[in-house]
């Protein structure tokens, strides 16, 4: 700035750096002057340079500095006069914690934390055999965006409404379930969640007493598991094997311990991808009824089978009530849109959403009143079709890179349905280094200790093929050949999968 020009004690300004590529001028500008007036070199009353001289030594256009100038002005940090000019204010406005101030906040609690036994998952890597992820590459995201204008278009979706979910939704959930499931289940017998996850939480906490023992299959999914312990429920591990969940040894422990129900997924067993055999559904459901058990039906993969037509849930031949179905169409749509379900008798539905609007309130109404649409004008179905048939060509693909790459080094039955397969790792093999190398080679793999009740490794792996095209896949397997020890090539075992085995 000029000497001459230069109010007496004003300090030469300059543009502080842009904290991000899209940080405009007018931005930088209004915090040149605010870190001006914290650092002191700018006090309160103190006459700033006029709009020009003052763009000339920030390097900006006049209209910039104006414009920052009036953004000052309404913040309280500056006062102007048309006669006199302006000046910073008198009373400057309480500091507020911004990002460029550094380490303006505790990074730890002023109070003790409970201890706590979850540990954060590793970034997923590009190349990714994770089971239960569906491609979003598929969604019609045109299709998707006009259903949410669409329902943007409706005041009622932006107010507050039933913790039930949208009622259009229940609706098309009920005639879904009735349609494809043969569960016949009202509107006001649907309560709409957050993701099936929520929808599991919601039952530990809702209608497990704390300290009651519920069974769940030995391998299974843990992130349901830990649902439930937080909501202080005593898990009980229940063997697994070709059939599904072992129902002879259920009941061997109900006899030495007290249940209050039980979780499975009978349809695609996760991890197994067995299906819960007709003999042992119906002694199950039998079971549950003496005993008076709920049984948490978790259907997370009903959608996608590839040969005949899929085994009904379990709540669709149960006369008793006692079922407890939970639905999701995360795996249908997309994970990010966060739409499950659970589908029981009015008087337990009730229940559990009390329990969701005393945390939660209620999910979002827009995005499922445009996930209802999908469903109503037949587009959700369409894309489950075309979805089924690219996953089934993917399923083939994986199987037969699998059995030419590692012949007798993985053991697997193809499975009739899902979005993955389940093999079993031959040989004197250190699965969890696997998984570990693997990853340092950009490949993530889910280790087997993830689904183990005990924590102890299994000699087993999943691999989903759903996210993945063929190219990716190929990627993807000749990753895994660089740490897995092969044997000589193979074809795979004929014979029907454990899903086609078990369906009745």
């Amino acid at each position: 700035m000029d000497q001459s020009r230069r109010r007496p004690g004003t300090p030469t300004l300059s543009l502080v750096p842009a904290e991000s590529p899209r940080e405009t001028l007018v931005a930088r500008v209004r915090r040149s002057i605010v870190s001006e007036v914290r650092r002191g070199r700018l006090r309160p009353g103190q006459a700033l340079p006029g709009s020009r001289p003052l763009a000339a030594a920030l390097g900006v256009h006049r209209n910039t500095v104006l414009a920052a100038l009036r953004e000052l002005e309404s913040e309280g940090w500056v006062s102007a006069s048309p006669a006199k000019g302006t000046f910073v204010s008198e009373a400057l406005p309480e500091r507020r914690p911004r990002a460029e101030v550094p380490d303006a906040a505790p990074d730890r609690p002023g109070f003790d934390v409970p201890e706590d036994s979850w540990v954060p998952s590793r970034p997923a890597r590009a190349l990714s055999f994770y089971g239960g992820i569906p491609d979003v590459r598929l969604v019609d995201t045109a299709l998707l965006a006009r259903a949410l204008r669409r329902a943007l278009r409706d005041p009622s979706t932006l107010r507050y409404g039933s913790p039930l979910g949208d009622l259009r939704l229940r609706r098309a959930l009920s005639r879904l379930l009735s349609d494809t499931r043969g569960v016949p289940r009202a509107e006001d017998e649907i309560l709409v969640t957050s993701g099936s996850q929520m929808a599991i939480d919601l039952v530990g906490r809702a209608l497990v007493p704390r300290g009651a023992v519920v069974a769940v299959e030995a391998l299974g999914y843990r992130p349901a598991w830990d649902a439930l312990r937080r909501a202080g429920v005593e898990l009980v591990p229940v063997p697994v094997d070709g059939e599904g969940l072992d129902v002879s040894a259920l009941e061997r422990i109900a006899r030495k311990k007290t249940l209050a129900g039980v979780l499975l997924t009978p349809h695609h067993q996760c991890p197994t991808t067995v299906t819960l055999s007709a003999p042992r559904r119906v002694a199950l459901l039998e079971l549950a009824r003496r005993s008076r058990w709920i049984v948490l039906e978790d259907d997370y993969d009903h959608e996608f089978h590839y040969e005949g037509r899929p085994i009904l849930p379990l709540a669709s031949a149960d006369p008793g009530g006692n079922v407890v179905y939970v639905g999701t169409l995360s795996k249908v749509l997309s994970p990010g849109l966060r739409v499950g379900y659970v589908a029981a008798p009015r008087s337990v539905v009730a229940r559990l959403a009390a329990l969701r609007a005393s945390t939660d309130r209620e999910g979002n109404h827009v995005v499922e009143r445009a996930v209802a649409e999908l469903l109503e004008d037949g587009e959700a179905e369409r894309h489950v079709r075309r979805a089924r048939k690219v996953y089934h060509a993917r399923r083939d693909a994986l199987v037969g890179l699998l059995a030419t790459t590692f012949g007798e080094s993985l053991s697997f039955r193809v499975p009739g349905g899902g979005t993955s397969i389940h093999a079993t790792v031959g040989g004197d093999v250190d699965v969890e280094a696997v998984v570990d190398r693997a990853y340092e080679l950009g490949l993530s793999l889910q280790s087997p200790r993830t689904f183990a009740f005990d924590g102890r490794t299994k000699p087993f792996l999943r691999l989903g093929f759903a996210q993945h095209d063929e190219a990716e896949l190929a990627k993807a397997v000749a990753i895994l050949a660089r740490v897995l020890p092969r044997a000589k090539p193979r074809r795979p075992r004929a014979g029907p999968s454990p899903d086609r085995a078990a369906a009745p």
